[in-house]
């Protein structure tokens, strides 16, 4: 049992609260293990963010070297070296941080796994000089933890063991341990920026005033000078345990430090046929995938190395408890102004995670896409919706947001599993219909597109939700199939409608184009007309005409197969988009958002931040890769695409949310098409890339689905297909008129009857509503034919209150 020592507490409490990391990460690891359920970053030459025991739980702000000479100088390990970081023996997570001191003869070589069967992090770290130089050095290990994902309330002890003394933190029922192969010497336990190990060596250069014993209830920081007697190498093992007794004061490190005991046991390194951790760890990732897929020759610019690393990179962000959670990335956009509660990018997108998801199958992995489908029909919501975003515990970060393309893109996972006969024993019809249900319900428009910052009729996400609902027709019985299908068609013959402007200005002889999205509701009130070329936006720092704001969004109707490459919009849609929002990088093409995008950052460099007026939207990686997708489904050639990918991934291998597309940005490390303050690595980014080096290879988009192309696309030898006639009425879309030669239909997910006249009341029908199997009943009033001019009204009488709606509706019929 370890004996905490408190005879020397720090005072000072709290010290200064500490932010995130920077979210531009050089790597990312874990053991691909599910015994080692720990995650680590790196950043800047340190280790970042740390998580345990879930992928969406950091624990650690960062841990770094501090070194000295105990005289003369001290370096910083972020400000003081030039680092390099390679994956020496890729696609394993193994990396290696090379530092080089700026001012002094040596260099620092950092290499870190974790041990695969527990989760305990090891950084093996080398110096390299001149040794009468070496010497004269002392290496201090500093360690600020942020327990459970808070930075306040945090606790450090000294913690005297039987196998020497070790650092510990703790907060609630988390601890973390911290240990050397060859001990510590002096150690420290104090508040940030009051006394911690790091304002005492900058201003002692040592560690030599403040040897306390414990910090308490604040930002703290443990700090201990390794013992290296001579030594140039030696191993740090930080792991971590939740200990759970019946009265949380008796709550104990002793298993963390077990941890640390037995992983500092073995050796880091050795032959291939004595057991160390290098090796256990390189297994365990060269058997992650039975029979990965192979890039046909000369599709990728890297002999398929950004290919292999994104697979292995994707894996790593799956959860190692709720197996098959993928989360978007292991980082914390602009982290180095956020702190605690941070709303970072480890949790899981229902979109993001089906992005990779089915780039993993796409690389040949065929456990992890149908492990992701579990999860999230275990996730689902009771009304067949998903959260937009949630932990892994299934607790939505903001309960109230609905996109339904992340309703949608479950389905095509199943879909694409059915068709690739790897859903095993697991039935996922029950999930697929709740979900077409749900995305039912809460349409025809999204409360929020793929950006998250609209609500409207958005091209990409009706090209998604069409999709899915063919998909999940096939699931269906005949009659609820029928009404899937018949609502798919119905979406499919308003495209043109809602995201179309015919009065397009941004390009000169292009009046016709696909818009960003169009608004459904101004304050409240829903917009009739629906009309792209009368319709205001408001956006974050702009307001304008909708049909002047455009993003790519439209080609996810050609991806998935609603729309032909050549249809003469998507055509001209494109040059739109090459004219108003793509630019050229030195690693080939890159493309906004959309045009008059916020959400980036600053000119000045400044970090972004919700509300910020500075911020400017940058080009984002992945949709090159979209783009490059609509080149090869046109019959073009997408390799400058994926060239520009590999370029973008630069010589870490991990793709950025956004990059930087202005000039080298003087005493930052922004440079033209490189990484911004944003995430890096981003899943999507790597799914996507995956996903185009596997369409390219095969001569067709992966993502195709053809039993969308063949309702929606013409046929050969086929004549046109004749577009839905069905106009949807809802308490979401309260239309008040029809043409009069279109088919009205009524419905909601509650049952009722329909009480209804087309002679102001004169006489009336009641009309029982038809159920179908996802929870939608509907009424067709029989108003074809009714005589332009005239209206058809209707109230409901709800059947399983046995109550009156309290108020009448009407829809006028026009020409």
């Amino acid at each position: 049992m370890a004996n905490l020592l408190e005879s020397n507490v720090a005072p000072g409490a709290p010290g200064i609260a500490q932010p995130w990391s920077r979210a531009d990460k050089d790597a990312v690891g874990t053991a691909y293990s599910l015994s080692s359920q720990v995650w680590y970053t790196s950043s800047g030459g340190i280790l970042t963010e740390i998580y345990f025991p879930d992928v969406d739980t950091p624990q650690v702000r960062d841990f770094q070297f501090i070194i000295t000479d105990g005289a003369t100088f001290y370096h910083d390990a972020q400000k003081d070296f030039d680092h390099q970081c390679e994956w020496p023996d890729a696609p394993a997570l193994f990396f290696r941080i090379t530092s080089r001191a700026k001012d002094q003869p040596y260099v620092i070589v950092q290499e870190v796994i974790a041990e695969k069967g527990s989760p305990c992090v090891l950084v093996r770290a080398t110096l390299q000089g001149d040794q009468a130089f070496l010497d004269k050095l002392h290496v201090y290990a500093l360690l600020a933890p942020h327990m459970g994902g808070y930075g306040a309330g945090n606790i450090a002890h000294r913690a005297s063991t039987a196998t020497g003394d070790r650092l510990v933190a703790t907060r609630g029922n988390y601890w973390l341990a911290l240990g050397a192969d060859c001990g510590f010497g002096q150690m420290s336990c104090g508040f940030v920026g009051v006394n911690d190990g790091w304002t005492d060596i900058i201003a002692n250069r040592r560690l030599p005033v403040w040897n306390y014993d414990a910090a308490k209830d604040g930002y703290v920081a443990l700090t201990a000078e390794i013992d290296r007697a001579g030594k140039n190498q030696f191993v740090v093992a930080l792991a971590f345990c939740v200990d759970e007794p019946t009265d949380i004061t008796a709550s104990t490190p002793n298993k963390a430090l077990i941890a640390v005991s037995e992983a500092l046991a073995y050796p880091f390194d050795g032959p291939a046929n004595a057991y160390n951790h290098r090796a256990e760890f390189l297994r365990g990732w060269n058997d992650a995938v039975d029979a990965p897929f192979e890039p046909k020759a000369g599709v990728t610019g890297d002999s398929d190395a950004l290919f292999n690393l994104s697979r292995n990179v994707l894996l790593a962000h799956e959860d190692k408890t709720a197996n098959g959670a993928l989360v978007a990335s292991l980082s914390i956009p602009w982290g180095e102004i956020v702190r605690d509660l941070a709303a970072g990018y480890h949790m899981v997108w229902p979109r993001d995670m089906c992005q990779s998801a089915l780039a993993l199958l796409a690389a040949g992995a065929q456990d992890p896409p149908l492990r992701g489908l579990m999860f999230l029909a275990a996730s689902q919501s009771k009304d067949g919706s998903f959260p937009q975003k949630f932990f892994i515990d299934g607790n939505p970060w903001l309960p109230d947001a609905k996109q339904l393309d992340e309703y949608s893109f479950p389905i095509i996972l199943a879909y694409h599993l059915r068709q690739a006969n790897l859903l095993g024993q697991f039935d996922p019809a029950g999930m697929v219909l709740a979900a077409a249900g749900a995305l039912i319900a809460n349409g025809p428009m999204t409360a929020q597109e793929r950006w998250e910052e609209q609500e409207g009729y958005s091209p990409s996400t009706l090209a998604t939700n069409i999709a899915a609902l063919v998909c999940a027709a096939q699931w269906a019985d005949a009659a609820t199939a029928q009404f899937l299908l018949e609502y798919a068609d119905f979406l499919e013959a308003h495209l043109e409608r809602w995201c179309v402007t015919t009065q397009g200005t941004l390009v000169p002889g292009i009046t016709q184009h696909y818009i960003r999205i169009l608004p459904a509701h101004n304050n409240g009130a829903y917009i009739f007309p629906e009309d792209p070329d009368t319709a205001a936006i408001q956006m974050r720092g702009y307001s304008g005409q909708a049909n002047t704001v455009v993003d790519a969004g439209f080609l996810e109707l050609v991806r998935y197969g609603v729309r032909a490459a050549n249809d003469p919009i998507i055509v001209d849609s494109v040059k739109v988009v090459d004219a108003v929002i793509s630019k050229t990088l030195p690693q080939g093409p890159a493309f906004y958002r959309y045009n008059n995008d916020h959400y980036g950052q600053g000119n000045d460099g400044q970090a972004w931040y919700d509300g910020a007026p500075f911020g400017l939207g940058r080009p984002w990686p992945l949709l090159s890769g979209e783009r490059g997708h609509y080149e090869l489904a046109a019959g073009g050639d997408a390799t400058i695409y994926l060239r520009a990918l590999e370029g973008f991934a630069g010589p870490r291998r991990l793709l950025p949310e956004q990059v930087w597309d202005r000039p080298d940005l003087a005493n930052t490390s922004f440079v033209p098409g490189g990484p911004t303050g944003s995430a890096m690595p981003l899943a999507w980014a790597h799914a996507e890339y995956i996903k185009l080096v596997r369409s390219v290879s095969d001569g067709r988009v992966f993502d195709r689905l053809d039993v969308v192309a063949e309702r929606y696309q013409p046929q050969p030898g086929q004549p046109p297909r004749v577009r839905s006639d069905i106009e949807v009425w809802n308490f979401n879309r309260p239309l008040p008129a029809i043409l009069a030669r279109t088919r009205l239909r009524i419905l909601w997910n509650a049952p009722f009857r329909l009480r209804w006249s087309t002679d102001d009341w004169a006489t009336w029908q009641d009309t029982e509503a038809a159920s179908t199997k996802i929870g939608i009943y509907y009424v067709d009033p029989a108003v074809q034919g009714v005589l332009a001019g005239s209206s058809i009204a209707f109230t409901f009488f709800w059947t399983s209150s046995q109550t009156w709606e309290g108020r009448n509706y009407s829809v006028a019929t026009t020409p």
